[in-house]
């Protein structure tokens, strides 16, 4: 388990099978992976039913914020979505950039490309677009993207600061990322962070909560801020099947335990001005791909 490799094969082949598992089931696990098939609880999942752009089918309740909430992605932006799954954060990020912008997912798992392409296609957004790939190594140039949004996916990666930098390097200056991750307080059960089913659920592969932003302004973001802070309340049930009786009662009244944060950060630099499309949405003093100050040249 501690190979990076080994534990890629063991997040590629438990995503696979999620693709192919009821949003109802995922949720009500720990994200989609747990070994509970009772759908009366969600552990981590935000309701995404009230945003603009959302597509039932393509969230599998796999989140554990709404990070799309928080990009503050305008018309136009290039967004990139780093572990986009069947594609649920995409279509979302696509309202908010519009038809001019594009949004590019990057996802490691086979079945999770081929569900997010057939979501897309159907919806008729011909610019969505998802590519295979690390998100270690994103397939993606430098300098390219507006906004980076992620949503509970950094965790289950070996190399987060490489996904760090990546993030810099593939943000354009001045564009910003929101990610919603989990993150920990003090330390979890030895016997909890070795459950292969929690490592890919989101738990045993998250950083305390200091080293992740550090990690973050390590990689060269000067400032992050904390958008949203929530904790999760894993169910007794769930935690009786990896600790024992002794180590839940330690769990559930000391004050560590497992947050989903939604983070910001800004990558230094102005970026540069997006050249109007239609002149009508010129103002006077507004020279975004214009000349001097009036609506037009």
């Amino acid at each position: 388990m501690n190979n990076p490799e080994s534990l890629k094969t063991l997040v590629r082949e438990k995503y696979a099978a999620i693709a192919q598992q009821s949003k109802d089931f995922n949720a009500s696990s720990c994200c989609g992976c747990g070994d509970t098939a009772s759908p009366s609880y969600t552990i981590m999942a935000d309701d995404y039913t009230g945003m603009e752009g959302y597509v039932w089918e393509a969230d599998l309740g796999l989140g554990c914020g709404l990070p799309t909430a928080f990009a503050r992605i305008r018309p136009g932006d290039i967004v990139i979505d780093l572990g986009s799954g069947a594609g649920n954060d995409c279509f979302v990020a696509r309202h908010e950039t519009g038809p001019e912008g594009k949004v590019v997912g990057v996802d490691f798992t086979p079945a999770m490309i081929r569900k997010a392409r057939e979501n897309a296609e159907k919806l008729g957004f011909n610019n969505v677009e998802f590519r295979e790939g690390d998100i270690e190594d994103l397939p993606i140039s430098s300098g390219t993207a507006d906004v980076v949004i992620s949503n509970c996916v950094l965790n289950l990666v070996p190399d987060k600061p490489a996904v760090m930098r990546e993030i810099f390097r593939v943000l354009k200056p001045g564009g910003h990322f929101s990610i919603s991750d989990i993150v920990l307080v003090g330390e979890l059960p030895l016997s909890m962070r070795q459950a292969a089913e929690l490592y890919a659920g989101c738990v045993a592969g998250a950083l305390q909560e200091r080293d992740y932003l550090k990690a973050i302004t390590e990689a060269g973001f000067p400032e992050v801020k904390i958008q949203k802070r929530k904790p999760i309340h894993l169910p007794e049930e769930l935690l009786k099947t990896y600790l024992n009786q002794d180590e839940v009662r330690e769990y559930l009244t000391t004050d560590q335990g497992i947050f989903s944060l939604t983070l910001y950060a800004e990558k230094p630099g102005e970026s540069p001005p997006k050249p109007h499309r239609n002149l009508r949405d010129l103002k006077p003093g507004d020279r975004g791909g214009c000349c001097g100050d009036t609506p037009c040249c």
